[in-house]
């Protein structure tokens, strides 16, 4: 009786093990539940507005698309370069798999991309021009005005391998301009469905 009241415990604990693993794994490698909050996607996202994570495209290294939500590790906060610098990964294994994995002590920010590599940015009197044309974003309020936020990026290349992003809400939007372009590598996700409220519920465009 102990043998068979034994083997049932391991049975539920292996069934529970292979249930947590496999939530890690969707979770990491395909979609991340996540919560909205800053002000800096304004009025495009709102804080506290939930939303669904598309991990896929970033699994698959497929580069985002000029104009997509993208969420990724947040950065040092000034970079002397264009691109932005990062000095605080974690250090072993056990560290990263929390930070990594599980997003313990570890800070992503959501913006969306303006620029892809090669392309050539300007940003002055308060517009953005990419490879020469004004930049038509229909997302912003009418009147917004774009400024710099580092002399180092008023009129740049996005180096390969990185975009430069900002966020909708732009005189309360930290980002591109102040720390540099984002690595491929750091970019997490592209942000998919918005399902709460749900009076909102739909795919991002």
């Amino acid at each position: 009786m102990n043998f068979l009241r034994s083997r049932e415990w391991l049975q539920w604990v292996i069934c529970i093990f292979i249930a947590i693993l496999l939530a890690l794994l969707i979770r990491y490698f395909i979609g991340t539940p996540t919560v909205v909050k800053s002000v800096s996607m304004n009025p495009t996202l709102v804080e506290g507005e939930r939303l669904l994570l598309n991990r896929m495209a970033i699994t698959t290294h497929q580069v985002p698309k000029r104009g997509d939500i993208i969420t990724f590790e947040s950065p040092d906060k000034n970079s002397s370069s264009l691109t932005a610098t990062y000095h605080h990964a974690p250090t072993n294994l056990f560290s990263q798999f929390f930070y990594y994995v599980l997003d313990v002590n570890k800070t992503s920010y959501i913006k969306r991309v303006i620029a892809l590599p090669g392309d050539h940015v300007v940003i002055k009197e308060g517009k953005v021009f990419v490879n020469e044309e004004e930049l038509q974003e229909e997302y912003l309020p009418e009147g917004t005005l774009t400024q710099p936020q580092n002399s180092i990026l008023t009129d740049f290349v996005v180096p390969e391998g990185t975009v430069f992003a900002m966020g909708d809400n732009r005189e309360f939007s930290k980002d591109c301009r102040k720390f540099g372009c984002i690595p491929f590598e750091k970019i997490e996700s592209i942000v998919w469905i918005r399902f709460w409220p749900f009076s909102k519920f739909g795919i991002i465009d």
